[in-house]
């Protein structure tokens, strides 16, 4: 009887403490939202106030976590002369896949060919609609980009919501701070407490996260509907199988050549992922992934360098949609691109989605950069997709958050700060040997 009692105890144990996780509560927002966005569309889509609010909460505390996780990173480096070299292999994993992913979209458009037979007149489209979005890639030059990572002023750089400027100042002072030697110690412990404060904050704003994700998910579908999903489900079914292959197929095998399984990293990251999905923000998930990056091992400095980086650098779902629904928009006008175009308008991607950050509606305004750069494809084309661009949004953050967690590791292993023990402890498995090849390179280092 004793027994049978302690086993009843410890299922409702587990039972409350399912109930309590997040993880579960979002679910339940996301269920809740949808519902009431598609049976009273109305009602759904006058929620929006509670997802914006949400965000708003995320970004509040964003630009002081990444201030403090850089600065207080940067000071514990011994070698100032390793930050470069961390975020010089950040950037070499960006670009390469980045690339891959347009390639991996641009490949998928041709074989599957989601747009043929559609046979869209281009006069009957209507280039207001798109109007917006035109004259916001039209304003960003290359050298407009690079100029706004300067900030105005030191402190301008926590109020304007540029991660890229908070990235700036924090390694400008924590290396300051640590030329300084033992000046600037009281300064640190300060830095060190203020981060366990905004952390403790960052806990308290995420209890909001399921009324967000239910405000969110109760708008998407209030206003846009599930019409569009059946209208356009060759497209978005695309879409979506594609990250799903990049994921499970590319990112799985980087993965596996650094000793970690893809499918233990999503299932150690499913709280933030479902907060992703109801928000379709992966920014409303970045201080999670910062406090699990570091949980999992991964080096302070390489966390605050490689994250915000990859936010605006490493958008693996946006690139996948953009070659994507380019070639769908081109093929559903009937327009021919030969490969010499397709080539040029990768090219050109590239460089576009660069600039873009991890926020809902940036992969829609590089599109429209993009495919202004190939007069032969009409930017009023993008009309086709606007309808279901915030359907698509959701799996652009989702693929964008796991390939910035990959990234996160895999840097943090090249460069010697990875914590394997740490790393296996968190994912639930035992530490994996490395690639033989990878195992020679670190040898060899």
């Amino acid at each position: 009887m004793a027994l049978a009692a302690t086993d009843s105890t410890k299922a409702g144990s587990r039972l409350g403490g399912v109930l309590r996780s997040t993880y579960f509560q979002v679910l339940v927002g996301i269920a809740l939202g949808a519902l009431l966005g598609f049976f009273w569309p109305a009602t759904g889509e006058a929620m929006k106030p509670f997802g914006d609010g949400f965000i708003k909460l995320v970004r509040m505390v964003i630009a002081p976590l990444i201030f403090l996780t850089v600065v207080t990173g940067v000071t514990g480096v011994r070698e100032l002369r390793s930050l470069g070299r961390v975020a010089g292999k950040a950037l070499i994993y960006f670009f390469t896949f980045s690339t891959l992913a347009l390639i991996l979209g641009m490949i998928v458009a041709n074989v599957v060919r989601p747009g043929a037979g559609m046979h869209i007149d281009p006069a009957t489209l209507d280039p207001a609609a798109v109007a917006t979005y035109v004259k916001q890639a039209h304003e960003t030059t290359a050298v407009d980009f690079i100029l706004a990572i300067i900030p105005d002023t030191l402190v301008s750089a926590l109020t304007t919501g540029s991660l890229l400027q908070v990235l700036l100042v924090a390694i400008l002072f924590g290396v300051s701070l640590s030329l300084v030697g033992p000046v600037g110690e009281p300064v640190i412990d300060l830095l060190d407490r203020l981060l366990a404060v905004v952390f403790r904050l960052v806990a308290i704003v995420m209890r909001a996260a399921p009324v967000g994700a239910f405000g969110a998910i109760a708008f998407t579908i209030g206003k846009y509907g599930l019409g569009s999903l059946i209208s356009l489900g060759a497209l978005i079914g695309t879409f979506y199988l594609t990250s799903a292959l990049f994921v499970i197929v590319v990112l799985g095998a980087v993965g596996l050549a650094n000793g970690f399984s893809i499918f233990r990293l999503i299932a150690y990251l499913r709280t933030e992922l479902v907060l992703v999905l109801g928000t379709s923000s992966s920014e409303a998930a970045l201080p999670g992934l910062i406090e699990k990056m570091e949980a999992a091992g991964c080096a302070r400095p390489v966390v605050g360098l490689v994250v915000p980086t990859g936010y605006s650098f490493n958008l693996d779902g946006t690139n996948i949609y953009m070659t994507l629904a380019a070639l769908f928009i081109a093929q559903a006008l009937n327009v021919h691109l030969p490969i010499g175009t397709q080539i040029t308008l990768l090219l050109v991607a590239m460089l576009s989605s660069k600039g873009a950050a991890g926020v809902t509606g940036a992969g829609f305004i590089t599109l429209a950069a993009t495919l202004a750069v190939v007069p032969s494809v009409p930017v009023a084309g993008m009309v086709l997709i606007l309808g279901i661009d915030r359907f698509m949004s959701e799996c652009r953050s989702l693929t964008n958050f796991i390939g910035n967690a990959v990234a996160t590791i895999v840097v943090a292993r090249w460069d010697g700060a990875l914590d394997r023990d740490k790393l296996a402890e968190a994912l639930g498995t035992r530490p994996r040997p490395a690639a033989p090849l990878l195992a020679l390179h670190e040898a060899a280092e």
